[in-house]
């Protein structure tokens, strides 16, 4: 039977030196949809990210991945579970074409990822898919170029094809769209909402009309907790989560 809720946290919690940066943060994604985690600056939505895909141990809390709890995996373990996030910042070879950071990332479910001895040959018979991953996010015609000349907008579309890769059923998202002017923020939402199809997605994202064109539901954070939960016009018609992001340009985006 399939879980109704794919992830789950359960009283999550992360402390430093006496500081709560996530306070009992009680998260439930649904499976197959596109769910977002806003909120001010420094309301622990990238702490968040980094408890769930293991990168920081909770102080308290459960963690569970349809149904199993997974709170004392290490990352490479989630990531084999299907569980597998891109970052804030590009993380691509700058010095390797747009094909061979695709066959790179290819390599590791197949468990040959660190065969660096192998001739480049060896990894042809990758192209096939490497290839597909790149038409799936629009790169094709990059699919030659080195990623360091490529477009910022293009190198972060890269990076979904090399999360592909890795097989995701979850993909959790960080900050997708950030620093893009409006022409590659409109591509990425396209992207993201047609890879989308057949898996879920959890996205930290500061762009909140991104937010609004993309996502089922919204959890909101403040101060480490939980402020609200909801569709988008439910959290948008919260004067809590107006307080909270605070300033004219921020209330304006919410009411749009």
């Amino acid at each position: 039977m399939t879980q109704e809720f794919i992830l789950e946290t359960r009283g999550l919690t992360k402390e430093f030196r006496g500081f709560t940066a996530v306070d009992g943060v009680d998260l439930k994604v649904r499976e197959g949809h596109i769910h977002a985690l806003i909120g001010p600056n420094g309301a622990g939505k990238t702490t968040v990210f980094n408890l769930l895909t293991k990168f920081l141990p909770p102080t308290r809390g459960e963690i569970l991945y349809r149904g199993e709890a997974i709170t004392a995996m290490k990352a490479n373990q989630i990531a084999r579970m299907g569980l597998v996030r891109s970052f804030q910042i590009s993380a691509v070879f700058g010095h390797m074409t747009a094909l061979e950071n695709v066959r790179v990332a290819l390599q590791r479910p197949i468990g040959t990822s660190f065969h660096f001895w192998k001739s480049a040959k060896s990894l042809d018979h990758l192209n096939d898919r490497a290839l597909a991953l790149l038409d799936e996010v629009g790169l094709v015609e990059y699919a030659d170029v080195l990623t360091v000349e490529m477009p910022y907008g293009r190198k972060r579309a890269l990076e979904v094809a090399t999360t592909l890769a890795l097989e995701p059923t979850l993909m959790l998202l960080d900050e997708p769209t950030q620093g893009m002017g409006a022409e590659d923020v409109d591509r990425i939402v396209e992207l993201i909402r047609r890879v989308a199809k057949g898996r879920t997605v959890l996205m930290v994202e500061h762009n909140l009309s991104v937010v609004s064109r993309l996502c089922d539901r919204i959890t909101v954070l403040a101060r480490g907790a939980v402020l609200a939960e909801g569709d988008y016009a439910t959290v948008s018609a919260d004067p809590r989560v107006r307080e909270a992001y605070m300033g004219s340009e921020a209330e304006e985006e919410v009411s749009a």
